[in-house]
């Protein structure tokens, strides 16, 4: 059974981008009849938004798109939330730990940013701390917990983009997996709720896939089977720039009040990556029902990066 998943962090509304995504994500999946889950990525409280949290299954009703399961198991009553199930992510760093293959580290950032090594666009950690064992206090202070990247060949299964692989120390490096203020990092709860969740396939934007070997290698180490993963289109403002919250780019309620509705945006959307001739009005289902699998993937492999002409992206991304 095909189980996929959209996973957004609410530190802030769901602007286009990220309802492309979601759409594209659920077509996918219910294109193979697979379940659909909706689960909010609200670890790192300090980024989120008050109201963003609600607002995100709100915002994807409003697009027409539903989800399968949520905590009250029978129906979708609301979706997994990662704060929820902090208890899972710590016995998987003590599952790691006894084995080995954490390290305590007591870099400060200032320090990594002087001798870090660079390696593309991310410096991978030097190993400074590799053969530390002191886990307790030190100057009022706790360390930070970094994976020991294992010496192993890592090939991601990307289904629509060249696919990352090499050594995994040259690949990503020592991640850390769990911050010296006690927050558990984005790559380890990704990992974890993956396999406790059954995820089989994951769709997301590109922007992501340079991270997506430090999961899979993650879930490995966890006992568990990656997901296979299509890292779609990414929607460009006018001056060719990623859509970003941080950047002003406009959510839900400002596209309503801009007097756009639904079918203005699934039609824009679908329009922009290739799966319509021309913008239309129409609903997601009414989308779905005219849609194929292999055409849905087609377009999103040709189109990894496009732009929406028409829309209100946002004050920061006029021209």
């Amino acid at each position: 059974m095909i189980r996929a998943r959209f996973a957004p962090t609410p530190s802030g509304p769901l602007h286009l981008g990220n309802l492309c995504t979601a759409l594209l994500a659920w077509l996918h999946c219910r294109l193979q009849g697979g379940v659909f889950l909706l689960r909010i990525d609200d670890l790192d409280r300090p980024r989120l938004q008050p109201g963003a949290e609600e607002a995100v299954p709100r915002d994807l009703r409003w697009l027409g798109l539903d989800w399968d399961e949520g905590p009250d198991i029978g129906g979708p009553h609301g979706p997994y939330r990662q704060s929820k199930r902090r208890w899972r992510y710590h016995k998987a760093l003590s599952s790691l730990r006894r084995r080995g293959l954490l390290f305590p580290c007591r870099c400060s950032r200032r320090m990594l940013a002087a001798v870090s090594a660079p390696h593309g666009a991310t410096p991978l950690y030097p190993g400074t701390c590799r053969n530390r064992r002191d886990w307790g206090h030190q100057q009022g202070k706790l360390p930070s917990w970094r994976w020991r990247a294992p010496n192993r060949y890592c090939h991601v299964p990307e289904m629509l983009q060249p696919a990352p692989e090499g050594w995994l120390p040259a690949m990503v490096g020592d991640v850390v997996l769990r911050r010296a203020d006690g927050f558990v990092a984005y790559h380890l709860a990704t990992a974890v709720d993956e396999m406790a969740m059954g995820i089989t396939q994951v769709f997301r934007g590109a922007d992501l896939l340079p991270t997506t070997a430090v999961q899979v290698a993650l879930v490995e180490d966890l006992g568990g089977r990656p997901p296979r993963y299509w890292h779609g289109p990414l929607l460009l403002n006018h001056h060719g720039q990623r859509l970003a919250k941080r950047t002003g780019a406009l959510g839900v309620d400002a596209l309503r009040q801009a007097g756009w509705d639904a079918p203005d945006v699934v039609g824009a959307l679908a329009a922009s990556v290739g799966l319509l001739d021309g913008r239309q009005r129409l609903s997601a289902a009414e989308l779905l029902s005219g849609l194929t699998l292999p055409r849905l993937e087609a377009a999103c492999q040709t189109g990894t990066i496009t732009q929406l002409e028409g829309l209100p992206l946002g004050e920061n991304s006029t021209p």
